[in-house]
């Protein structure tokens, strides 16, 4: 399966700049699986400018 990169930044609401999985989802999910997070665009743009990428925020803003 070839990476849509282009079309991934499109919709990728992460603001940390410096962030090399930027675009390429299999990556972003992996690594924030392993950091026990979820990646940015299961959230608000007010809550992923918290940088808090934890389950608790992301229920907390969902229920």
């Amino acid at each position: 399966m070839e990476c849509k990169k282009s079309t991934n930044l499109d919709r990728c609401n992460c603001t940390y700049e410096p962030c090399s999985r930027k675009g390429i989802c299999c990556e972003c999910v992996a690594y924030h699986r392993a950091m026990n997070e979820l990646p940015a665009c299961f959230f608000s743009a007010a809550a992923e400018r918290t940088y808090d990428r934890s389950f608790r925020k992301f229920i907390s803003e969902n229920s």
